[in-house]
């Protein structure tokens, strides 16, 4: 699945979802290092449990960030699967 982030620097978010667990995490822009910190820490992680652990999560002044949008994303494709 592909999200367009909102409020970030990342302008994509490319993810999987097999059996419940997230996989092949990948962001497009943004912070390279961490966002591939993130991606590798998460992956193979049940997707209620990411969005436990990332939703709202604030960058700087912004009301949100980069892990925090990936909780949304999960939250969209959640909605889109029931």
């Amino acid at each position: 699945m592909q999200y367009r982030p909102k409020g970030v620097c990342s302008q994509l978010i490319d993810f999987q979802v097999e059996d419940g667990k997230l996989t092949q995490v990948q962001f497009t822009g943004g912070c390279n290092g961490n966002l591939q910190g993130i991606s590798h820490l998460v992956e193979g992680m049940p997707v209620d449990e990411v969005i436990r652990r990332l939703e709202g999560i604030h960058c700087g002044f912004k009301p949100t960030s980069c892990p925090d949008q990936l909780a949304q994303a999960l939250r969209a494709y959640q909605a889109s699967q029931a």
